[in-house]
């Protein structure tokens, strides 16, 4: 590894000041920021990306939120990413600040394992022409606004019709995603090794209808069957379209996966138990 890129939740000292003690404990590796980061430190600015191009590895400073804008960063590009967790859950940030030189020492000497997570690809389709098209680590959600109306979500699995959801929504999550709005709405905790795709409505009108696991190499599509305002398709809560009647959503597994470095002192129902306080009163 010669190139070790840095991107830290915006406007948080902590980050800034770690990736400033990064950077000169590392003198023999090229260290670069994004650009918010870059600007704070005083850093040569470059695109992001030509960050994504050029990075070995990745650390995030920063919670499960950073961690996804950079998994997004990358698109698809197979490189290793460290999270650091600054914030409160961090499932995926899975490293504690007084771990980090320790664990990045042994990642740079090449002792260290990933965790492959596999990505959702989504497309809107709209009279039959795809007018957006994205990629998500965690989950797409269909979610109606304030004042929006119940809608319709006509759902199929490979082209096999299953049945229309009367609910607020839909959440369509990937295992990574399982402990996020999905695990909220209802749905089941999946282990990442687990490639499957989690179907879950948000507040059905019909007790029966729950969460779906679907293998992952199944397409899902939901269209919107009545013409609704104020309802919206939203990736990984980082950007968001709004959605029109008869609208196609069709989500599959990506080509492309994110590689997160393990902690080699945290297993993963570790995290769980502590993260979601299991056996706790």
């Amino acid at each position: 590894m010669h190139t070790l890129a840095i991107v830290a939740k915006r406007d948080t000292q902590e980050a800034v000041a770690l990736a400033a003690r990064i950077r000169e404990r590392y003198p023999h590796l090229t260290v670069l920021g994004e650009r918010y980061l870059a600007h704070a430190l005083g850093w040569t600015r470059i695109e992001d990306r030509e960050l994504a191009q050029k990075a070995d590895l990745v650390v995030v400073l920063g919670g499960d939120g950073t961690l996804i804008y950079t998994a997004r960063l990358l698109a698809g590009r197979d490189v290793p990413i460290l999270g650091v967790n600054l914030g409160s859950l961090g499932f995926m940030t899975e490293v504690p600040v007084d771990e980090l030189f320790t664990t990045l020492d042994e990642v740079l000497a090449g002792r260290y394992k990933v965790d492959s997570r596999m990505k959702l690809t989504c497309r809107l389709v709209r009279d039959g022409k795809i007018v957006a098209e994205d990629e998500v680590l965690n989950d797409v959600v269909i979610n109606k606004g304030a004042l929006a109306r119940i809608a319709d979500h006509e759902t199929s699995i490979d082209g096999v019709p299953i049945t229309t959801y009367k609910a607020d929504g839909m959440i369509l999550a990937t295992p990574t995603g399982s402990t996020a709005y999905s695990l909220s709405a209802g749905g089941p905790i999946v282990h990442p090794s687990v490639d499957c795709t989690i179907l879950s409505p948000i507040c059905s009108h019909a007790l029966t209808q729950r969460s779906i696991v679907v293998p992952a190499d199944r397409t899902i599509r939901v269209t919107l069957r009545r013409e609704t305002a104020d309802t919206y398709l939203t990736l990984d809560g980082q950007t968001g379209h709004p959605l029109q009647g008869n609208d196609c959503i069709e989500v599959v597994r990506s080509p492309n996966r994110v590689n997160l470095v393990r902690n080699p002192h945290m297993a993963y129902f570790t995290i769980l138990r502590q993260k979601l306080h299991w056996g706790e009163r």
